[in-house]
């Protein structure tokens, strides 16, 4: 019998180490930033889908509420984009404060068809009134483009003395502005109308 038992091949597991806190330390390990993030993170959808639905419909239907009022009001809080602006609205006051022969045109072109067509059927064998009938509808809108052009020289030359050439010309396309607005029957126009004939903004 040996008097020195063989040891075993397998060595025998060291035992693990304790963790050395430091000074003054937490005594635990530093979370690491990904899981702090994924704390901190929250559902985006709400719990409650239909309910938000709601809210949501119900606060687009307020804001189209406001926006709708101040085209008539004239409110710059609740104006679109396209409308705000002290510019802008010198430009609706001056235009609302002439007569434009274009805000005159679609009730002309409207009766002057009416009339076409009542012709046409009383009397087809005169095919000139149709013809003078269109004449008559070119000729007007010329006149009436010629007239915004007009109103659109003059007001463009007080924007540019009371705002500044520069601030005039990051306001956009002032020039379809005005030719939308003088086209538009003065009860249609949206912004509506605020100014009294011929009182021109100073």
């Amino acid at each position: 019998m040996s008097l020195f038992k063989k040891r075993s091949q397998t060595p025998e597991p060291e035992p693990a180490a304790e963790p050395v806190s430091k000074p003054g330390g937490k005594g635990r390990p530093t979370p690491r930033r990904k899981d702090q993030q994924a704390k901190n993170l929250h559902p985006v959808v709400p719990k409650d889908r239909q309910a938000a639905k709601r809210e949501a419909r119900a606060a687009r239907d307020e804001a189209w509420k406001r926006q709708n009022e101040a085209m008539v009001t004239g409110d710059e809080r609740y104006l679109p984009a396209r409308e705000k602006g002290p510019v802008k609205r010198y430009v609706r006051d001056y235009v609302d404060a002439r007569l434009s022969l274009g805000e005159f045109f679609m009730p002309i072109v409207f009766v002057l068809l009416i009339a076409s067509f009542a012709f046409n059927y009383v009397l087809p064998h005169y095919p000139a009134v149709s013809f003078y009938g269109v004449l008559v509808m070119n000729g007007y809108m010329l006149l009436a483009i010629a007239d915004a052009v007009w109103c659109w020289v003059r007001l463009r030359r007080r924007l540019n003395e009371k705002f500044g050439a520069e601030r005039v010309k990051n306001e956009g396309s002032i020039f379809f502005y005005i030719m939308s607005r003088c086209f538009m029957l003065r009860r249609w126009r949206r912004p509506a109308a605020l100014a009294k004939r011929g009182r021109y903004p100073s």
